[in-house]
């Protein structure tokens, strides 16, 4: 029977930390942008008091590993120590679409740099305190690929590639994970993938069953990693832990067409989503991403939410919803301000507004997932300061 994912509470709020080199080669880091290195304390802080008491967030491995072998923790000494304090179960995102410069994606190196890595950010946390810690080694291994691989994106900015990225990121993951184990045997795992569902193009054979293998590649890192495809790359059954799955407004679309709206007649449910994923691999499921932008926010965790709820009374085992991101960030491509967040910008003192109809409708979906109590015995309750738009 597996393992359940023992989360500290069943929504967790998701930190920004993307830190991949954009196509131009600038260098994203979203925990600065966001201001959240500096104010770690005081976003632990509110987080708890809107009943979320685990949370995503990351590690900047470009900024930690120096040099080949040579890791500075100044970086995440101060996260480590504040998500103590506030009592914030943490998971730790290790390789957020960002690899140190001068290090080859595609060399033998770069899955052996990042399981040493791995190892001593294990080993550094291990440090801080005997409780049993959580990681996501490699974020999104399938967007990655095609937006680094595919695309062009972002880093490694190639075309074509994509599969070979894939089977390497999934190389670099299972290596990470027998590198950790070898310092905390206890140490959890999730593998953060998006789910997606793509409608046929037309009614032929053939574009239905382009459609359903285009379905299929969704879980290409999921079966990497427990041996079902290219075994050759080390998967087993144990490299495959908690499940998360990303799930966003446009994560459905016609192949080679436009996204299918909500509610469209080819919309599939995301209860149904959710459910082919947790048979398909028999652990417990997250969602660990879901959001949407502006005044849709609320709306759409109302609709994961619904879907959640069928999905457990269908007997699938999801354990929790993650905000992604629970800050407004400023985008990848051009800086502009994504008001996706429960929290928006941080002042001069670190303190941020509150999204009201997003923070009413969490308070309504913890009711239903945590109980009367939960909700309404939160330790400081912030006051809702930003209007509805």
């Amino acid at each position: 029977m597996p393992q359940e994912a023992g989360l500290r509470s069943f929504f967790l709020a998701g930190f920004e930390c993307a830190t991949q080199r954009r196509a131009d080669g600038k260098r994203l880091d979203l925990l600065a942008s966001t201001r959240h290195d500096a104010h770690v304390a005081k976003d632990y802080a509110r987080i708890r008091e809107h009943g979320m008491r685990a949370a995503r967030d990351g590690m900047r491995w470009h900024l930690i590993e120096t040099a080949p072998g040579f890791y500075d923790w100044s970086s995440v000494a101060p996260m480590a120590s504040a998500a103590a304090e506030a009592g914030v179960q943490v998971i730790w995102d290790l390789c957020h679409y960002g690899y140190p410069d001068g290090l080859d994606i595609w060399s033998p190196a770069f899955p052996e740099r990042f399981a040493r890595f791995s190892k001593a950010a294990a080993r550094f946390l291990a440090e801080q305190g005997d409780e049993v810690r959580y990681f996501c080694p490699v974020n999104e291994m399938s967007f990655w690929a095609w937006a680094g691989g595919d695309m062009g994106r972002f880093n490694p900015t190639a075309r074509g590639r994509g599969d070979e990225l894939k089977r390497q990121l999934a190389r670099a993951t299972i290596a990470a994970v027998d590198a950790v184990r070898e310092v905390d045997a206890r140490a959890r795992f999730i593998v953060a993938e998006p789910s997606i569902n793509v409608a046929p193009n037309g009614d032929s054979e053939q574009a239905i069953a382009d459609a359903a293998n285009y379905c299929e590649v969704q879980f290409a890192a999921h079966d990497m990693l427990v041996g079902r495809l290219n075994p050759e790359l080390g998967g087993s059954p144990d490299k495959l832990d908690i499940v998360g799955v990303n799930f966003y407004p446009d994560n459905q679309w016609v192949l080679g067409g436009p996204p299918i709206p909500l509610g469209q007649y080819n919309y599939r449910p995301f209860r149904e989503m959710l459910k082919e994923t947790c048979e398909r691999y028999g652990r417990p499921v997250i969602v660990s991403e879901f959001g949407a932008e502006n005044t849709a926010r609320p709306a759409w965790l109302y609709y994961v939410a619904q879907e959640v709820a069928a999905a457990r009374e269908a007997g699938a085992p999801v354990e929790g919803m993650c905000f992604y991101p629970v800050l407004d960030y400023p985008g990848w491509e051009n800086d502009r301000c994504c008001d996706v967040g429960l929290f928006g910008d941080a002042d001069a003192n670190g303190d941020r507004c509150v999204y009201a109809p997003l923070a009413e409708e969490l308070r309504r979906q913890r009711v239903r997932f945590e109980g009367e109590f939960a909700a309404a015995n939160d330790e400081r309750m912030t006051p809702l300061r930003r209007e509805a738009s």
